[in-house]
Parts: structure tokens; sequence; C-alpha cells
């Protein structure tokens, strides 16, 4: 068995090489990871000035992602900084920190823009309505979760689609 658990983008890297390995295929390995250094590189390029974001995943309760996971590192490529970050701290019942915090809009008044996710909860237009009144003053709208969220080898078509959406 293999099990994967990337907390950041450069994560994948190590498990191309792991894949190729355990599955006789390094030089498909080895290319995957140059593919994916020249969208990281297009990546931190293109970042601009430092924002702060609310990534919601959930609807009823309302949910965000803990500053550790892969889809707030991959934000803070492109100088998204998912605001929850002093929320996200509470401590689980085995000890961990909470990866997908349950968190009240009220508290995040004054962050630049609400990212409403595609997955798991799959937000659709009506709730940037929805949201745009709860969050006042920020820019809210849809984004694709598994462009931010998928690991391994759809990490590249990720950044790409991340060097678009944040231009």
């Amino acid at each position: 068995m293999v099990v994967t658990h990337p907390q950041e983008p450069r994560d994948n890297l190590a498990l191309y090489r792991q894949m190729g390995e355990a599955f006789g295929r390094e030089r498909e390995a080895e290319e995957l990871c140059e593919r994916f250094e020249a969208a990281y590189a297009r990546a931190t390029a293109g970042a601009g000035a430092p924002r702060s974001v609310l990534y919601l995943i959930w609807r009823d309760p309302w949910m965000t992602v803990a500053p550790d996971t892969y889809i707030a590192q991959t934000l803070a490529l492109f100088g998204w900084k998912n605001q929850p970050s002093v929320l996200c701290n509470p401590v689980g019942d085995k000890g961990q920190g909470v990866r997908y915090p349950e968190v009240d809009l009220a508290d995040f008044a004054g962050v630049d823009r609400v990212l409403l996710s595609s997955e798991p909860f799959h937000f659709k237009e009506q709730h940037v309505a929805e949201v745009e009144e709860l969050v006042p003053g920020a820019e809210v709208s849809l984004i694709d979760g598994e462009m931010t969220s998928w690991y391994g080898s759809r990490a590249i078509a990720g950044l790409d689609y991340l060097v678009e959406y944040t231009r």
C-alpha cells in the first residue's frame, strides 16, 4: 500500500518519484517533475500583491481549510493567504489540528476575496449572492476545487489554471 499526503505543491515532486520507482517508470516520473517545475515557475513568477482570501469548501455549516492544507499552500503561491489561519488551529479529538474547520462568515469582514469551491460542496452562482451579503465588501467568486486541491499529475494543470484565474 502507498499512502500519500502532500501538504504543499512541491511535495508533488517526491510523489512523482515515489510512484515512478514503485512502477518502474522513473523516466516518466522525471518528465512529470520537469513539467511540474515549469508550471511552478509560471505560478511563482506571476504572484501578485498579497490578498486575504477565505476559501470555502462547504455550506451549512460554512467550512474552510486550515493553513497547513495543500489548498492553502497552493493559494499562497499566488499571494493569497487564507484568512482564518488564527481560527483554524483548534485541536480535534485525537490531538491534531482541525483541517477543515467550521467558520462564522461574520468573522471575515474585511477579507479581499471569498472563493467558493466546486468541491466537495458544489457552490453555484446563487451562493455568490448569499456570501456577498454575509461578507460585505469582499469580491466573491466560484473556483474549480479540483484545480486547487487535486495533487499528483493533476497539480500541473492546477497551477496553470490558477495562473489564469489570478490574472
